[in-house]
């Protein structure tokens, strides 16, 4: 490499010379991204006579900034040996930098290698315009564009003889995290130079997007794989000829298949006819009801969502599978449709004896999984109750789902229980639709006013209730239900048997536990307590303070409460919003509570018809008592011995309600 002198007559240096005098740039005729570079070094500080070598890295911050820029040197390699290769024995020097200046690469001839001059140019040297002044590499870094630096046009004499050309180089960001540079010594300058080391580092930026693009797509790759292989859900895909492509373990679980036997088939196949034209018949569906018809309990619910390649032309599609069961409960957990429970025994008010029992009653029904039948008439609260065992028993994390059999219409009340298939009526819904025993599965289902089922859908749910199974009307296809079953009635369901309106064997397999949730009226002790619980709920809803005159309670009290706790609610509402400035008096009760008919001691005997007598619930707790021996003596075969173990009784005891009961072994 030979190193050419400037002449003294030189008009850039003459320019460079003027301006070092004056620090002035107005006065000053080198080229506009020059004579800026110069001002920012004259402020600066840098020294333009310095001669001293540049800035190096020590050996273990070069070795760490090497580590850093690894792919970048990489990928520029390749390039900035083809440079070196074209330019051969022209005395070019070919460099890579880092963002902040400091060379990571150099190439050049042998004899080059040798010159003192190169000494600035191997790796770790620092090229920022703040240590060496006004160079392609420095100046590029400070203003974006491609730069050649010629000459005089170096703001450090000692690089006077050299001509620069550098170009950024950028990640896929827009962020400079490099420059390439070729530099020679020589008096003339070459722009064609400039534009070659401009489309190299273009090149090289290129393919640092492309190595950045495929990082990018493996991870997101790597990311797709185990969602894919994770996902509690079964996914399969299909080509655009509805053969599967891809399933996942999920999915080969849920069909109970081996991958071998999926990859290569139709998706038809796998499925019973009538799901497999579901399935494919469509470009995009959501909960679409399946069968398998290799499994007892291959019901899913599936969704499809298309594959569609860059022209908008569908490739093949993704389909969604989950168990049916385990959608539906968890639907009804995330309060879609109602179908949870809120309520727990302390939300239930009263100090009462007779709704302490009840509520001791129904605290041991909740540990355990028998049917449960709650006797009250209508506003005692026997959902209040049902929700309670719910939470309080080892299905507290399924749904509950509450049907109230008087308020369906007879026609409509077996496909509300049991649901259907998609055609089996007229206007049956496409897909079908489950019915509540489904909803509930993994939960509870509290059938209210099962006094009010009609007679052919109690034969239905004594099936059910028996085979712990349910077909759907229009279907033959048994589905598997384990749910825990709570009954209510505000009828005396034995005068109902008697009356040919309700099945004898239905009332066995619903009166295991048997709960008798006491009218207001037997516990007026509890209405204080009620009506400051339903006032302070009312305040925190109104944002209000409401108080009580002492005359009012008598009044409460006194009455005979028809409609129960429901009713007392509705009254304390009624007075409350009566009240002026949150006092509740005698006068903002209503009238009905001050009618003589209305107290305890004239209760109607219309009103008396409605609810159980004590003889009658005595009647109902000795066939209830009845029902049971009867059932442990077929159940243990006739051992007595067993019987009376398991009913919590002994041997003589058993015989002598056996005697009161005229039951014969």
């Amino acid at each position: 490499m030979t190193i050419v002198a400037l002449p003294m007559m030189d008009p850039v240096y003459i320019e460079w010379k003027n301006f070092l005098k004056t620090g002035n740039p107005y006065k000053c005729n080198a080229r506009q991204q020059i004579v800026e570079s110069w001002g920012r070094c004259y402020h600066g500080g840098v020294d333009p006579y310095d001669d001293k070598i540049h800035q190096r890295l020590d050996e273990l911050n070069l070795h760490k900034v090497l580590k850093e820029k690894e792919k970048l040197i990489e990928i520029a390699k390749p390039f900035m040996s083809k440079l070196h290769e074209f330019f051969k024995g022209a005395g070019l020097i070919v460099v890579l930098t880092d963002e902040n200046g400091c060379i990571l690469e150099m190439l050049c001839d042998e004899d080059t290698r040798q010159h003192p001059m190169i000494s600035c140019f191997y790796p770790g040297s620092s090229w920022q315009e703040e240590a060496v002044g006004t160079n392609a590499i420095g100046t590029v870094l400070k203003q974006g564009e491609p730069l050649q630096v010629s000459g005089a046009e170096h703001y450090c004499k000692k690089n006077h003889s050299f001509v620069c050309s550098a170009a950024s180089i950028f990640d896929s960001n827009g962020r400079t995290i490099g420059v390439l540079d070729i530099s020679y010594a020589s008096r003339a300058s070459h722009l064609h130079t400039l534009g070659i080391v401009a489309v190299i580092a273009e090149a090289i930026t290129a393919e640092l997007g492309i190595w950045q693009k495929n990082c990018e797509l493996d991870l997101l790759s790597k990311r797709m794989a185990k969602f894919f292989n994770t996902v509690s859900d079964g996914v399969l895909i299909v080509d655009n000829n509805e053969v599967v492509v891809e399933i996942n373990p999920a999915g080969k679980a849920m069909l109970g298949k081996s991958e071998q036997c999926v990859i290569g088939i139709e998706l038809k196949r796998l499925f019973d006819n009538k799901s497999g034209v579901l399935l494919t018949n469509s470009k995009r569906y959501h909960n679409i009801e399946i069968i398998v018809d290799n499994k007892g309990d291959g019901h899913f619910i599936a969704s499809r969502e298309p594959l569609i390649n860059d022209h908008d032309v569908i490739t093949g599609g993704i389909i969604f599978l989950r168990h049916s069961i385990q959608v539906k409960n968890m639907v009804n957990l995330n309060h879609s449709n109602g179908n949870y429970a809120t309520l727990q025994f302390s939300d239930i008010i009263g100090k009462s004896v007779e709704i302490r029992e009840a509520i001791h009653v129904a605290t041991r029904a909740a540990a355990t999984t028998s049917n449960v039948l709650l006797h009250g008439e209508s506003g005692t609260g026997k959902e209040i109750f049902a929700q309670a065992i719910h939470n309080q028993s080892c299905k507290h994390n399924g749904p509950f789902v509450a049907v109230n059999c008087g308020a369906i219409p007879r026609e409509l009340i077996g496909s509300e229980l049991f649901g259907y298939e998609e055609g089996a009526f007229t206007g049956a819904k496409r897909g079908g639709k489950p019915g509540k025993f489904e909803l509930a599965s993994g939960g509870t289902l509290f059938l209210d006013e099962i006094g009010d089922m009609p007679l052919e859908q109690q034969t239905a749910l004594l099936r059910v209730i028996q085979e712990r199974k349910v077909a759907r009307i229009g279907s033959d296809k048994m589905i598997p239900v384990t749910i825990r079953l709570i009954c209510a009635t505000h009828k005396n369901l034995l005068e109902e048997v008697e009356k040919g309106a309700f099945r004898l064997d239905l009332f066995y397999r619903l009166n295991v536990l048997s709960i008798i949730i006491p009218p207001l009226r037997e516990r007026r002790e509890d209405i204080p307590w009620l009506f400051e619980h339903f006032l302070e709920k009312l305040s925190r809803e109104q944002g209000c303070e409401f108080s009580v005159e002492d005359e009012v309670v008598p009044y409460l009290t006194g009455y005979h409460w028809p409609g129960n706790v429901r009713e007392l609610q509705n009254v304390i509402e009624h007075a409350a919003c009566l009240a002026e400035n949150g006092v509740i008096t005698v006068g903002h009760l209503p009238e009905l509570l001050f009618a003589p008919e209305s107290r305890m001691v004239l209760a109607s005997p219309q009103i008396d018809e409605t609810i159980f007598s004590r003889e009658q619930r005595q009647q109902m707790a000795e066939f209830t008592e009845k029902y049971k021996i009867i059932s442990k003596l077929d159940a243990f075969a006739g051992n007595v011995s067993r019987v009376a173990k398991e009913l919590g009784i002994s041997r003589k005891t058993l015989y002598n309600k056996m005697r009161l009961h005229a039951i014969k072994n």
